[in-house]
C-alpha cells in the first residue's frame, strides 16, 4: 500500500492548498526585498520537492523581482547524503560571485542543507541563504532558514509531510 494510503487516516493537515501558496509568496516577496541590490538571485532546489518549491518561489518572484533570477537542481541522496555524489544541474562555476538561496521542502536535523552547501561553497558564491516551506526546529546541525514559511514545534518521532500536487498541503502523523 502506498505511504499516502497507509497515513491518510492518521494524518492531520497542518496547512491547506490556499496556505501554503500564501507562504510561498509571502516568502518570495522577502527573498526579493532581501536582496534588492542583487543582480541576480540562483534558487537551487533540492531535488524533488524542494526543487518544486523552487519553482513555485521563481514563478512568484518573476512578478515583482526586477533583478535576473535563476533556477538550479541539486540532487542529493537525503537518507545518505555521503554516501552519493552530491549533483547540480550546471557547472558550479556559474554561480561564481551570484547570491544563492538553497530551497528545501522541510527543514528537520539540517543535514541535508548542510551537505547540499559543501558542493555550493565550492563555487565561490557571493552569499548562500536557505529557505523553507516548514522549519521543524529540531537541529543537530548549525543550519537555521533565512526564509521559512512555517515554523512547527514537533516530537522528534512524528512526521511532516509536504504535498505539491493533488491534496496539496503540509500533513503531520
Amino acid at each position: 500500500m502506498p505511504k499516502d494510503q497507509q497515513t491518510a487516516g492518521r494524518r492531520n493537515m497542518i496547512l491547506d492548498k490556499p496556505q501554503v501558496l500564501q507562504k510561498l509568496r509571502r516568502m518570495a516577496f522577502e527573498i526579493v526585498e532581501f536582496n534588492l541590490d542583487e543582480k541576480e538571485i540562483v534558487l537551487v532546489g533540492i531535488y524533488d520537492k524542494g526543487f518544486e518549491i523552487a519553482k513555485k518561489l521563481l514563478a512568484e518572484m518573476e512578478g515583482i523581482a526586477k533583478m535576473k533570477l535563476s533556477l538550479v537542481r541539486l540532487d542529493i541522496n537525503k537518507d545518505d547524503p555521503s554516501a552519493d555524489e552530491i549533483k547540480l544541474n550546471c557547472p558550479p562555476e556559474s554561480l561564481k560571485n551570484k547570491c544563492v538561496v538553497l530551497v528545501d521542502d522541510v527543514l528537520n536535523s539540517g543535514r541535508t542543507m548542510a551537505y547540499g552547501m559543501s558542493v555550493l561553497l565550492n563555487a565561490e558564491i557571493k552569499r548562500l541563504e536557505t529557505a523553507t516551506l516548514v522549519d521543524r526546529s529540531h537541529k543537530r546541525f548549525p543550519i537555521s532558514a533565512n526564509y521559512k514559511g512555517f515554523e512547527l514545534s514537533t516530537t522528534i518521532d512524528e512526521h511532516v509531510e509536504v504535498v505539491l500536487g493533488k491534496g496539496m498541503g503540509v500533513y503531520l502523523y
